[in-house]
C-alpha cells in the first residue's frame, strides 16, 4: 500500500487481470442472456412462436391487466414464504446441532446432511409421489391402522408441493445457516446462564441475534429457489397449483408464446431483485 492509501499500479493491474475472467463469464453467461430475454419480452410474436421485429409493451400490459397474473404472483409469493419458513424451522435445529457437535463427528454428520444434494430433485420428487400417492406409503399405513377408510389426497394440491419443496430445500438452508453461525460462541450462553437467563431467554437474546445473518442468507436462498422451481410444483401439484414458474413453462413449451414467457420471466427477476434488496437492508441492520 502506497503513502496515498492506494495500491501500487502493478497490484491494481494484477487485481484487474484476476477479475477479468469472472467478469467475462458473468457477461457471457448472465448479463447478455438477461439482456436478450428483456429484448424478447418487448417483441411482438405471431402464431407458432414466430418472433417479429416490432417492439411493443403489449406483453406487460396484458400481464398486468389480467386478474390471473395477480393470482399467479400471490400464489408464488405465498408458496415461497411458507416453504421458506418451513425449511427454516426444519433446518435450524440441524444446523445448530452440527455447530455444537464434537468436531470428530461434525464432518461425517455434515456430509450426511448435504448428501441429498447428490440426488436429482426430479428423482426426489418422484420419490415423494410414491410416498404421498393414494396407494403410497402414508395412505397405506393410515388405512392399515384403521385411521382412514379411503385414501386422503396428499398430492396434486398445495400440500404435496409444500412437503416436497421443504424436503428438497433443507440442505440448502442448512448450508447457509452453518455458514452464518461463525459468530456464535458458547461463552456468551454460559455468561447469560450465570446471570440467570433460562434457555428461552438465551435463545431469544443471544443465539437468534448472533445467527440472524445465516438465517437471512438461508431465507433468501430458499425463497429464490422455491419461487423459480417448476419441476416439483408441476409434478406434486398435478397441474392444479398455478405458479409463475409453471406458467412460464407452459407459455414457452406448450403454447409457444416466447414473448409472454420472457415478459413473465422478467417480472420474476424483478421479484428476485426486491428480495435481494430486502435481504441487503436487513443484513446491514444485523451486521
Amino acid at each position: 500500500m502506497s503513502a496515498d492509501g492506494f495500491a501500487p499500479r502493478s497490484t491494481r493491474w494484477l487485481i484487474l487481470a484476476l477479475l477479468l475472467p469472472m467478469a467475462a463469464v458473468n457477461l457471457l453467461a448472465f448479463i447478455l442472456p438477461m439482456a436478450r430475454l428483456g429484448m424478447i419480452s418487448l417483441l411482438e410474436s405471431q402464431s407458432g412462436g414466430i418472433l417479429t421485429n416490432v417492439f411493443t409493451f403489449d406483453n406487460y400490459i396484458n400481464f398486468f391487466t389480467d386478474y390471473f397474473s395477480y393470482q399467479l404472483i400471490w400464489n408464488s409469493l405465498v408458496m415461497s414464504f411458507i416453504v421458506t419458513i418451513g425449511t427454516l424451522i426444519a433446518a435450524y435445529p440441524i444446523a445448530l446441532f452440527l455447530h455444537r457437535v464434537n468436531p470428530r463427528w461434525r464432518n461425517i454428520l455434515f456430509v450426511i446432511t448435504v448428501s441429498p444434494l447428490l440426488v436429482s430433485s426430479v428423482v426426489r420428487t418422484y420419490g415423494w409421489m410414491v410416498i404421498l400417492g393414494n396407494q403410497g406409503l402414508i395412505n397405506g399405513l393410515l388405512m392399515q391402522a384403521g385411521v382412514v377408510e379411503s385414501p386422503i389426497r396428499l398430492m396434486n394440491n398445495a400440500l404435496g408441493v409444500y412437503v416436497g419443496m421443504i424436503e428438497i430445500l433443507i440442505p440448502y438452508m442448512a448450508l447457509a445457516l452453518i455458514a452464518g453461525f461463525g459468530r456464535l460462541d458458547a461463552v456468551y450462553e454460559e455468561a447469560a446462564a450465570t446471570l440467570g437467563a433460562n434457555a428461552v431467554v438465551r435463545f431469544r437474546r443471544i443465539i437468534l441475534p448472533l445467527t440472524m445473518p445465516g438465517v437471512l442468507l438461508g431465507c433468501l436462498l430458499c425463497f429464490v429457489l422455491s419461487i423459480s422451481s417448476f419441476i416439483t410444483p408441476k409434478l406434486l401439484g398435478g397441474g392444479r397449483v398455478f405458479l409463475l414458474a409453471t406458467e412460464i413453462y407452459d407459455q414457452a413449451v406448450v403454447q409457444l408464446e416466447w414473448t409472454k414467457a420472457a415478459a413473465t420471466s422478467v417480472i420474476v427477476l424483478v421479484i428476485f431483485g426486491l428480495a435481494l434488496a430486502l435481504y441487503s437492508r436487513q443484513s446491514q441492520r444485523y451486521e
